[in-house]
C-alpha cells in the first residue's frame, strides 16, 4: 500500500553469494511490534476499515515503516479515497515493493527495506491524475511531522561485496539508514543475476542516508576507503568482475572535490588507488534478501575489513 522518500549515501560495492533470507522481527535494528502489529506486518493481515489512526490525518510530514522506520510516503501524495484505509497515489522512489498476492488477483505492497506488509496497490480507478491507489494499513506505519523531520544527505561509493560495505557503513555514527543496490550501469531495473553476468555495467551499491549534523561525506568516504582495498581493479578479494569495482559516484562538486583530495592523500602515501570518481547515476534497490545481510545472518564480511589509512 505505500512508499516514502529519503536522501541517502550510496556506496557501490560487490555482491556475494545469493540466498533468500527469511523475515524476522528479532532483528536488533527493528522496532518491537505488538501482537496486533505482528498480525498485519508479519502475517499479512488487514486492520478493520475506518479504524486506523492515520486515515484522517492531514498534517504535513512523512509516513515511515512501523517496523524499520524507513520512509514510505509523503503527506503530499495522500488523498481521501473513501475506502476506509489511508490512500496514496505515489510512494517515495524505491521505498515500496510490489509482489503478486497469494489470492492471484491483487498486488501486495511491502516495505522495500524490511519486507513488512503494508497493504495492496490498485490502478485504473481514476481517483487522481496518477491513477494509482496505495491502500495502506495505518498500523503498518508511523508518522513524522514536517516540523520534526531530520534533513539528510546522499552520496554514492563502490567497494566490492555490498554485504560487507553495508556492514561497516550502517554502524557509523550519524548514519540513518542503508540500502544495498546497483548503480552506474545501462540496464533498467537490473536483477542480481543480471548484474552478476557483468553485462549490465552496474556496480553493486549501498545507499546510506546520513544526518549532516552528526557526520559528513568526508568521514564516510574515509571509512569507505578504510574498509576495502581501493588498489584492486574490477574485483574485491575473491569477487571478480566490473560489478565489484571500486568507485565514488558523486552527487555534487563538493563530493567530487573531497573524493579527489582523499585519493591524492592516499597516493602520496604510496597507495596506488584505482577507485573511479564519476557522476552519480540512477540507483536501483537490490532484492530484499541482500538488505542488511550480515545482520540477518549473524555473519561477518569475508572480503571487507577495517584498517586505518589516514
Amino acid at each position: 500500500m505505500g512508499a516514502l522518500s529519503v536522501i541517502g549515501l550510496v556506496l557501490a560495492v560487490g555482491g556475494c553469494a545469493e540466498g533468500n533470507m527469511g523475515q524476522s522481527n528479532h532483528n536488533k535494528d527493528f522496532n518491537e511490534l505488538t501482537p496486533e502489529e505482528e498480525y498485519v506486518i508479519l502475517q499479512k493481515g488487514t486492520e478493520r476499515p475506518f479504524t486506523g489512526r492515520w486515515l484522517g490525518n492531514k498534517e504535513a510530514g512523512t509516513y515511515i515503516c512501523r517496523q524499520c522506520n524507513a520512509p514510505l510516503y509523503r503527506s503530499s501524495d495522500k488523498f481521501d479515497s473513501g475506502c476506509g484505509w489511508p490512500s496514496f497515489d505515489d510512494g517515495i522512489p524505491g521505498a515500496v515493493k510490489r509482489l503478486p498476492d497469494p489470492d492471484g488477483r491483487r498486488t501486495e505492497i511491502v516495505c522495500a527495506k524490511c519486507d513488512g506488509h503494508l497493504g495492496h496497490v490498485f490502478e485504473g480507478e481514476g481517483f487522481t491524475d496518477k491513477d494509482t491507489r496505495h491502500c495502506v494499513n495505518s498500523i503498518s506505519m508511523d508518522f513524522v511531522p514536517a516540523s520534526e523531520e531530520v534533513t539528510t544527505q546522499t552520496a554514492i561509493f563502490a567497494s566490492g561485496c555490498f554485504w560487507g560495505t553495508e556492514y561497516f557503513l550502517r554502524r557509523a555514527d550519524g548514519v540513518v539508514s542503508t540500502e544495498a543496490g546497483y548503480t552506474g550501469g545501462h540496464t533498467e531495473n537490473p536483477t542480481y543475476k543480471e548484474v552478476c553476468t557483468g553485462k549490465t555495467g552496474h556496480a553493486e551499491a549501498v545507499r546510506v542516508v546520513f544526518d549532516p549534523a552528526k557526520t559528513d561525506f568526508r568521514t564516510l568516504a574515509r571509512l569507505f576507503f578504510e574498509t576495502h582495498d581501493p588498489t584492486q581493479v574490477d574485483r574485491q578479494g575473491p569477487d571478480i568482475g566490473d560489478q565489484y569495482r571500486s568507485g565514488i559516484f558523486y552527487l555534487d562538486e563538493s563530493q567530487k572535490k573531497i573524493a579527489g583530495e582523499l585519493i591524492e592523500t592516499l597516493r602520496e602515501k604510496g597507495i596506488e588507488v584505482a577507485t573511479e570518481v564519476t557522476p552519480a547515476d540512477r540507483f536501483w534497490a537490490a532484492e530484499s534478501y541482500h538488505q542488511d545481510y550480515y545482520n540477518k545472518t549473524g555473519g561477518t564480511p569475508y572480503c571487507h575489513g577495517y584498517r586505518p589509512l589516514f
